[in-house]
């Protein structure tokens, strides 16, 4: 018999500025959701032409990047450079150590790129690895129909009524899915036990939670369930006006102190001084930082 997670919070994300001028709603990172590991950061963006993400280091932790609407264009100071487009993601694993540039593309009719970037902790025995990238398009991520195709879920990572996701995106444990309900759909998704869970809405409201402990959540506002449990339940009106779509994820906790300074995410203080000093000294890790400046960060320099 399953048991519905319970909510513990639930929260408008709200816009703030980011890079260079960019805009992004973060709710995980700020004062109303830290120390939910593994996740250390979330940030709903929009960037419209003339901003970005130009050229910044990064080192012990893995970056998710799920594009919503227009591209990204990507290059890293190890020559790995690609993009990917609406529906598309990004898993990046910093390691020890990578120096990139994450550049939206110029929409011919002006429109924003709009998509969703979590930073996810790296166990410390990976902290060390190299960096590497997994782009996995829209095509390959499997979607299915449940409650009389009432609800379609696109399984990014992990397993949906029996449906399993790509393997091998990311070394820390993470499910993802994208979720839209339609009015009168309603979804029961097995979460593994013990692992920390939220939801992001991205449009619509959708009620979240069973029995007494339901929650109703506008657009834009992430939702933290209790540890205890093993599925979420959510659904929507059959009188709303608009479908409800969020993204849910669930990660297994790491047991290890998060001490983090911008982009740097270690376990001590003097491990983020050294990141610091590896990054200036162009070492460790950081040795092709020195003298390297992207071609699609150029743009953003005057």
């Amino acid at each position: 018999m399953t048991q519905p997670r319970n909510i513990r919070t639930s929260f408008l994300a709200i816009e703030q500025s980011e890079g260079a001028g960019a805009r992004v709603r973060r709710s995980i990172g700020t004062p109303k959701l830290r120390n939910f590991s593994p996740f250390l950061m979330l940030d709903h963006f929009t960037v419209f032409p003339g901003a970005g993400f130009p050229d910044h280091p990064h080192r012990g932790q893995e970056t998710i990047t799920y594009l919503l609407q227009g591209a990204v264009d990507h290059e890293d100071f190890a020559g790995n450079a690609g993009t990917i487009e609406a529906g598309d993601l990004q898993f990046m694993t910093a390691g020890r150590g990578i120096m990139h540039a994450e550049m939206p593309r110029q929409n011919p009719d002006g429109s924003p790129n709009v998509g969703m970037q979590l930073w996810v902790d790296l166990p410390q025995k990976l902290k060390s690895c190299e960096p590497r990238y997994r782009d996995l398009r829209a095509k390959e991520i499997p979607t299915i129909a449940v409650d009389d195709d009432k609800v379609k879920v696109k399984i990014i990572s992990g397993r949906s009524h029996g449906k399993d996701s790509v393997q091998e995106l990311a070394y820390t444990p993470v499910w993802i899915f994208d979720i839209d309900i339609t009015p009168g759909g309603k979804i029961t998704q097995e979460l593994p036990i013990g692992w920390n869970a939220f939801a992001y809405t991205l449009d619509g409201e959708t009620v979240f939670g069973a029995g007494g402990n339901r929650t109703v959540a506008k657009q834009y506002h992430n939702v933290v369930f209790e540890l205890k449990g093993d599925c979420v339940v959510a659904e929507v009106d059959g009188d709303a006006e608009k479908n409800g779509r969020f993204i849910l994820v669930a990660g297994l906790p790491l047991d290890q102190k998060v001490v983090q300074y911008g982009p740097f995410v270690l376990s001590s203080q003097e491990e983020v001084y050294q990141a610091m000093l590896d990054y200036q000294s162009h070492s460790n890790g950081f040795e092709r930082a020195a003298g390297w400046q992207s071609e699609i960060g150029k743009s953003m320099v005057h």
